[in-house]
């Protein structure tokens, strides 16, 4: 075997595609080195063609030299469960012992002889054959999370082991909302820019269970948010939800100060917010058009803080019920916790050291490795700033599912629709816990296209394939089950993602990258199970180049497509009916990454990309605006179609130089009108906003994930833009 097809066999291995095709139908051979450069990410040994060698003779050899395999994922109806058993030559009449121990420690029992088992596959390895086996297991185990274990009589060592059995149901949790036909729609807010005039200058839980309650009121089932994730205290204007420092916790940013108990019995706190100096800096954060992140942060720290020290000394020091609840927080959350709160202590410590720490990577060594002493003695000296780093996520987490209560309460079928990024930001709190998961030499991307001729790179690590499996997708369990907790719907953005990957090798472009499979019918399983069993609907973002197979799996799966307004066309560019919107589905006009309602009529998103030089080419400039002006009349042309063009609005655009309220109800209605199960209306939509939220390609020449809504949630219910198109989507979707 030469030593490039040795290379080739391993990245087959380690799921590395030999090859990609770009938009235009191009084919991308994947170079050698960046093959070289994802298998080192992956913490495979490529120094030398011998090295290489060695590690595939390893690869190749490790599903036959372990008994059972790491982990083994059954879908409902896998029906008889065949388990397959690798095993060397053995003596005539060996015997094994199995031990089945479901996930309420029930435990089954049995034993087989191996020569009776059929064989399924062979392989000379040494100069032994070994033989897989198939052992047909004498009951179907429940859903849930097992552990087969197995052992031969005599008690050989390399005749023993331990597999994770994942029996998974058939599709995810569908809610009795969208039951019988049922369709539900709902706001799908950046929770950051609601503005109140109760809030800190940054919209917090608080004011998610009001807005919950002002719009189940207005007939919504659903409230949609981008991601709570945790970011990053120390750096509070590292402000991307999707470029988060863990997945496993929350924003502290958006909790409600004086909603937390401690607020109300704490005088000193109470008296700090209530001096002119501090309600002036409320009034002013409260005012500005976009989050002062810093500023808002420092005012909630400064009182979060007393919070912190009173609840110590008065609920903690004396265990009362309070302090007891907040135990059993910790130890509910276990280890993943500790290292989180623990995370944020010393990114706070070594930062005020040193301003320019940004991260982990930045610390001295011995604190880089989660198990190490110094870090364990650290946690010891200050188990106080751990702890304060722990009480503010029970803070978040209580407030959070708070909001989710009323969100019911005010008659949600869904409630609370979460949002799950695609990964991390390699310096932050999860990286650090979980460095073997993340694959920290590569970030994820996407290949070249018509916006981004040189491909897009999101500085967000992926998750190693290989070592998900051999934890027995541990970590991918705890981030669904994490971000399902108080939702009713979880969406996954970059639903692709749970089949393949776009890697790209730190320090090269975009183009230089590859393709990464993942086990697809596995993680399905498993979002299904855990659907399941956090009774919470999913969501499957699934816009722009994705596989026929990735949306042909879904479906069955019981997860929703997404399906957007501006995208939906015919093959004559038309705007498709709503009777052709798959049911299977969440839709929407726009979303967080695309120009509003109003900027995409007045084309405020092609003037703000031509003055930052975003267009590829002036070429492309010249034909969206083109094309931009053609699909405003084929917007009129659509809601003429069904009935829904405004009075006194004609077909020609040049009429309508501006989005109106009554445009704005229409467009809606149509959507609204599809048989899709759910529908995500957003705010600024209604409220006539023209900027967005996000502008993809920016970062410092555009304020993303800072810009707040026009006009305060008090004011919404007397708001007749927003009154009149909920009022158009109840009609649509009783």
């Amino acid at each position: 075997m030469t030593g490039s097809e040795a290379l080739a066999r391993l990245c087959g291995f380690c799921g590395i595609a030999p090859d990609w095709h770009d938009i235009w139908g191009n084919r991308h051979e994947v170079s050698p080195e960046t093959k070289k450069a994802l298998l080192a990410a992956m913490g495979v040994r490529v120094g030398s063609e011998a090295e290489i060698a060695d590690v595939l003779r390893e690869r190749e050899e490790r599903p036959w030299r372990r008994v059972v395999p790491p982990v083994l994922v059954l879908r409902d109806g896998s029906s008889p469960v065949e388990i397959p058993i690798s095993l060397p030559p053995l003596k005539a009449g060996e015997a094994f012992d199995w031990v089945l121990t479901l996930e309420d420690d029930r435990q089954e029992t049995g034993r087989f002889i191996a020569a009776d088992l059929p064989v399924r596959e062979e392989r000379e390895i040494g100069g032994l054959r070994f033989m897989r086996r198939a052992f047909p297991l004498p009951l179907v185990p429940p859903a849930g999370y097992h552990i087969f274990h197995l052992t031969a009589s005599s008690g050989g060592p390399n005749l023993a082991g331990d597999m994770r059995l994942i029996a998974a149901p058939s599709s995810c949790f569908r809610p009795p909302a969208l039951e019988g036909g049922g369709r539900v729609w709902g706001p799908a807010f950046q929770l950051y820019g609601i503005r109140s005039r109760r809030n800190w200058g940054i919209g917090d839980f608080g004011d998610l269970a009001t807005a919950a309650e002002i719009f189940g009121k207005l007939g919504a089932g659903v409230v949609g948010l981008n991601p709570l994730h945790a970011l990053f205290p120390h750096a509070p204007a590292h402000a991307s939800p999707y470029s988060p420092s863990s997945r496993l916790f929350l924003n502290i940013w958006y909790i409600d100060v004086e909603a937390a108990p401690e607020f109300a019995e704490t005088e000193a706190a109470r008296k700090k917010v209530e001096t002119p100096d501090f309600q002036a800096r409320l009034s002013e954060l409260r005012r500005r058009d976009l989050v002062d992140y810093d500023k808002a942060a420092a005012s909630k720290s400064e009182v979060l803080e007393v919070l912190y020290a009173y609840f110590r000394k008065t609920h903690l020091r004396w265990e009362d019920a309070r302090g007891r609840a907040f135990r059993n927080f910790q130890n509910s959350q276990g280890k993943a916790l500790r290292l989180h709160a623990l995370f944020e202590a010393l990114q706070e410590h070594f930062h005020r050291g040193d301003p320019s720490v940004s991260g982990w990577p930045d610390w001295p060594e011995e604190y880089r490795d989660p198990g190490a002493p110094e870090v364990a003695a650290f946690a010891l000296k200050q188990i106080k700033r751990v702890e304060f780093y722990e009480y503010l996520q029970w803070q978040a987490d209580l407030q959070l599912g708070e909001a989710a209560r009323r969100a019911r309460g005010a008659g949600m079928g869904i409630g609370v629709y979460r949002d799950l990024a695609v990964s991390i930001d390699g310096r932050g709190a999860e990286a650090w816990a979980n460095q073997r998961t993340y694959a920290l030499g590569a970030s994820v991307g996407a290949p070249p296209d018509d916006f981004n001729l040189k491909g897009q790179d999101w500085a967000l690590p992926p998750m190693v394939p290989d070592r998900l499996r051999e934890a027995g997708y541990a970590p991918f369990i705890a981030t669904l089950r994490r971000n399902m907790r108080h939702a009713g719907a979880l969406r996954i953005d970059h639903v692709m993602g749970l089949m393949r990957l776009f890697w790209i090798p730190d320090g090269a472009q975009p183009a230089d990258g590859a393709y990464v499979h993942y086990p697809f019918e596995e993680m399905l399983g498993i979002l299904a199970l855990e659907s399941r069993r956090n009774r919470c609907l999913v969501i499957g973002e699934d816009l722009g180049t994705v596989p026929d197979t990735v949306r042909a799996a879904l479906g069955p799966m019981g997860v929703l497509s997404t399906r957007l307004f501006y995208f939906e066309r015919g093959w004559d560019g038309g705007f498709k009916p709503p009777r052709e919107y798959p049911s299977s589905a969440a839709v929407a006009v726009s979303t967080h990454d695309l120009p509003t309602l109003s900027g995409w009529w007045q084309g405020v998103d092609l003037m703000l990309r031509a003055q930052l030089n975003l267009f590829p080419s002036d070429e492309i400039r010249k034909r969206q605006i083109a094309e931009r002006a053609g699909d405003r009349g084929r917007v009129l042309a659509a809601l003429e179609r069904e009935g829904l063009l405004p009075p006194g609005v004609g077909l020609n655009p040049a009429g309508v130089p501006e989005m109106t309220s009554d445009l704005t109800a229409g467009i809606h209605a149509y959507v609204a009108r599809t048989p899709a199960r759910a529908m995500l209306v957003q705010p600024e939509d209604l409220l006539g906003r023209p900027e967005q939220a996000n502008l993809p390609g920016t970062t410092e020449e555009h304020p993303n994930w800072r810009r707040k809504l026009p006009s305060d949630l008090e004011d919404w219910t007397n708001d007749p833009r927003l009154i009149q198109t909920a009022e158009a989507l109840r009609r649509e979707r009783p």
